[in-house]
This record gives C-alpha cells, sequence and structure tokens, in this order.
C-alpha cells in the first residue's frame, strides 16, 4: 500500500418468520455473484509471491522474488504482495489469511467447486506464514523495502530493489503482528483445512504448539512493531488501535481451534484491554483493528459462558451493528449518497467488505438464538436488516451505485481501467521478455492508455464520498487493490450466491 508522503509514484441457515427472513430480497438481483465470486479468488493468484504453481490460472503473472531471504539464510520465498507494489508485508497478509479461512468456515458450504480455489488462496499465505514463524521467539514479518519499492515502477519478475527482511524477536517485540500471525496459521487455518485435508490440517495443528509459542512471544514480549520497526512498517501498516486487540484476537482464535481453556481465560482475564486500547471501539475491523471482529467471533461463547464478567460482552456485538445501521442513533460511520459506507481515510472499499462480512456472520448467531439488535431510541433490527445492508454495499461494488460501474476489475460491462499496480499497468514477460528497469516503467505508469494486464477480480479503493471515481494510476486511495479488501468479499459472494 502506498503512501503520499514517500512514493514517487503516488501523486497528489433457514430463515425464522418473526424476526425477519435471513434471505428476505436476496434473490432480487441482477448481479452475478457466483461470477463474482470466483473471480474474487482468482485475484489472489495475481498477488502471489515466488514459484508459480502449473495450477496459476492468471497465467500473465511469473516467478518472482526467488532469493527472498536468501541473505540471511532463511527461505522466505512465496506469500502475497499486500497491494499494488512488491512488498510482503506479513501483519495484512497474517489478516488477510485469517479472513479468508473465516470466510471459508462460515460459507464454505455456499462456495461450489470454487471451496478449492479458496483453499488454496489460503494455502498460499500459511505456506509462507510457516516459513516466518519456523523459529523460536522470531517472526519475519516483512520483505521488501518500502521506500525503495515505492520510488520504481517495475514487475515484481524483474524487480531489482533490496529485499530486506525485517524481523521481531525478544529485543524487538512486535506482539499485533505475532498474535495474528498465530490466529491466522493455527487456528483459522487448522479448522479450514481440518476435514478436507487432513494431512496438512495437522501440519498446522501440530504447529498448535509451535503457534502457542509465537503467541506466548507475542504476550511475553509485548510492544510494538511500530517502535521496533519504525519507517520499514510506518506509515505504511502502523498499527494505530495499539496491539492489545490482537492478543485478544489470537488467543480466541487458538481457543475456537483447540477448545483451550487457557486460551478462553486469557480472552477473560484481559478483555478489559479492549476498552482501554487505543483503539476507536466497537465499530472497527480490519486489518489494524480487531474490536468488532472479537465481539463477533465470540458471541455464542459470551452468550452461554459461566463467567459473568463476560456475559456482558455479548452485548457488544449488537453495539457494533448499531454502529453501522443507517437508522441508529449511535451511528459512527457515513454513506455516500449512493449508499456506500464510509470511514476516514484511504481505500475506503475495506470498509464496507470488512464490516459487511462481520454482519452477515452476526446475522446467522442471531437467528439461531432467535433473537434481534436493540439499538437506542427503539431501533430494532431483525437478522434480515442485516442482510440488507450488507448486500446493498456488495452490489454497490459490483455496479448498483451512481456511476453504475463496478469496482471489480473485469467484473460488468465497466470497470476501472487503470488501476494503481505495477504488475497489472506494465507489459507482461511473454509480451515484452525484456527487462523494465525501476524507472524504465515509468511511461507506462504515466500512461493513459488502459492496464495491458487484467488483474481479475480486484477490488480496488473505491469512489469518493459524493460517489465519485476518477479512472487513474496516481490516486492510488482509489484506484490500488488489496489483499484485505477482497478477503472478507470472498465469503460475503459465497453467500449472496447461495440465496439468490
Amino acid at each position: 500500500m502506498e503512501n503520499g508522503q514517500c512514493c514517487f509514484y503516488c501523486h497528489g441457515v433457514l430463515a425464522l418468520n418473526v424476526c425477519g427472513s435471513l434471505t428476505g430480497d436476496v434473490g432480487q438481483t441482477q448481479n452475478n455473484y457466483a461470477e463474482a465470486l470466483w473471480k474474487s479468488i482468482m485475484f489472489f493468484e495475481g498477488q502471489r509471491s515466488g514459484k508459480l504453481p502449473s495450477s496459476q490460472r492468471m497465467a500473465w503473472r511469473k516467478n518472482s522474488a526467488l532469493q527472498d531471504g536468501q541473505y540471511i539464510e532463511v527461505d522466505l520465498v512465496g506469500g502475497y504482495y499486500d497491494a499494488g507494489d512488491n512488498l510482503k508485508f506479513g501483519f495484512p497478509m497474517a489478516y488477510t489469511t485469517t479472513i479468508l479461512s473465516w470466510s471459508i468456515i462460515e460459507f464454505g458450504m455456499d462456495m461450489g467447486p470454487e471451496i478449492f480455489h479458496a483453499m488454496a488462496a489460503v494455502r498460499w499465505g500459511t505456506d509462507y506464514l510457516l516459513k516466518a514463524t519456523s523459529e523460536p521467539n522470531k517472526v519475519y514479518v516483512g520483505v521488501g523495502d518500502p521506500l525503495a519499492d515505492h520510488n520504481c515502477w517495475q514487475r515484481p519478475e524483474d524487480m531489482d530493489t533490496a529485499r530486506t527482511v525485517y524481523v521481531i524477536d525478544s529485543q524487538n517485540p512486535g506482539s499485533e503482528v505475532a498474535a495474528e500471525t498465530a490466529a491466522a496459521l493455527v487456528a483459522a487455518a487448522s479448522i479450514v483445512f481440518r476435514e478436507s485435508d487432513p494431512v496438512y490440517a495437522d501440519v498446522l495443528f501440530n504447529a498448535l504448539a509451535a503457534a502457542s509459542i509465537v503467541f506466548e512471544f507475542a504476550d511475553t514480549y509485548q510492544g510494538s512493531y511500530n517502535t521496533s520497526l519504525g519507517g520499514a512498517v510506518c506509515p505504511f501498516y502502523c498499527d494505530w488501535s495499539g496491539y492489545e486487540d490482537e492478543l485478544i484476537w489470537g488467543a480466541a482464535w487458538i481457543y475456537r481451534a483447540s477448545n483451550s481453556t487457557w486460551h478462553w481465560e486469557y480472552v477473560a482475564r484481559n478483555i478489559l484491554w479492549l476498552e482501554s486500547s487505543k483503539g476507536a471501539g466497537v465499530g472497527e475491523f480490519g486489518w489494524d483493528d480487531k474490536h468488532a471482529g472479537i465481539y463477533v467471533l465470540l458471541y455464542k461463547d459470551f452468550l452461554k459462558s459461566q463467567n459473568q464478567h463476560l456475559v456482558p460482552y455479548h452485548k457488544k456485538a449488537q453495539d457494533f451493528v448499531c454502529t453501522v445501521l443507517p437508522e441508529s442513533p449511535t451511528k459512527s460511520v457515513n454513506y455516500s449518497h449512493g449508499g456506500l459506507l464510509f470511514k476516514p481515510g484511504g481505500s475506503n472499499m475495506q470498509n464496507p467488505t470488512a464490516l459487511s462480512f462481520l454482519l452477515v456472520v452476526f446475522a446467522q448467531y442471531i437467528n439461531e438464538n432467535n433473537q434481534i439488535v436493540t439499538c437506542n431510541n427503539g431501533v430494532i433490527a431483525p437478522p434480515s436488516r442485516l442482510i440488507e445492508l450488507a448486500k446493498s454495499q456488495v452490489d454497490y461494488i459490483l455496479g448498483d451505485n451512481p456511476l453504475q460501474m463496478s469496482y471489480m476489475v473485469g467484473y460488468g460491462d465497466k470497470f476501472p481501467q487503470r488501476i494503481h499496480h505495477r504488475a497489472s499497468s506494465l507489459p507482461s514477460m511473454d509480451v515484452h521478455p525484456e527487462k523494465i528497469t525501476c524507472k524504465g516503467g515509468t511511461p507506462f505508469y504515466l500512461s493513459s492508455q488502459p492496464n495491458p494486464n487484467l488483474l481479475v477480480g480486484a477490488i480496488v479503493g473505491g469512489p469518493d464520498e459524493d460517489d465519485q471515481y476518477l479512472d487513474l494510476r496516481s490516486m492510488f486511495t482509489q484506484s490500488e487493490p488489496t489483499t484485505y479488501i477482497n478477503a472478507p468479499m470472498v465469503g460475503l459472494l459465497a453467500y449472496f450466491h447461495a440465496k439468490a
């Protein structure tokens, strides 16, 4: 993900009759959710780093970064580039892997044959994260010099910028990225593969001891990687909300995967952190802030808990819903005239996709318990209202918006053509086998021509709050895709495909 201050190329289940059907009017749409689903998963193939498999469908991408970690004698080949650059940031990569896994856990039965591609996307992430956590009390959390990379417009297959490796350890802690990595690896991913690929699940789950050590490391040596790594992660992926939420999130996922009493008690002992941390509170969820995700993930556990200290926390998930419902008096988000959810900051599409994912998951949970959401001033919302709101966000992204354009590349008749993405905007190795140097790609960056390579399924940062979109590579806050925008959309599209 780019930052304008230091980037040369960044100018400028069945329904209840009483509470409302979970399906409602979901089927009344012109969108092809099945098509959007497979394309949203295909996108991850375009973000792959390392040696590509024979099953690679996005054929214009080739092998890249095959020496990552070599200079320190560690194999860090693989993983995902986070966005339109050629960098591997461990924090958003681990979050992406966790959310892809959660999408499969909740909606895998709705994915049809795409379940196999979704699981391949998860495994590409977990294979790398296993490498990154192969040494005790140490996690490799990034590869590539951000400033050098952002000063070039170069294909990943050609890049010759420094592939600096960044690491956290007991002397240089990074509790947020270590705990998120534990969540992605041992918990979410091991659940995904437990039945479908028990051999690989054993690899992951047998790493429970190792991942618990990673979590213990995160907890014992508490501190933020903002301080330990400085400019290597800030301002790109600074942890603005504090690391405490990731510690609770990591423990919650390990508990869900293993039913570990210790990790549940850890949550119980430390849940108050969520109210005292720097995060904005119950309405936040994304690669940085896990508050709302924790409350939704553990909702049913809080509800049935014998610990009276924890029971009230089930209401926090309802409070989250009240922060996003347009009719709620405690709403903390904005909506454009066309209906798109907005929060401050760039790359806004990460907000409607992540928060809508939570709405659909939570709608299923309260439906099972014959519940509704109650907000202030008598505002109530049955499960169907949550589904309706989430669907409006998905449909907006797919083209039901004032510009009547899809914000998913390759979906619909009108979609972004000049996305802020190096590999997509430069001629492929098949067309131009000669090396493109660091500055050799500048003319392509500045060109008004559409990108030559279609990054199928990529969801860009999206329009501004006036529903306007400038299809310009230089407008990276609007035109740059990221893995963490797409990850929750996979689960959403699976759900709406099944209900259509």
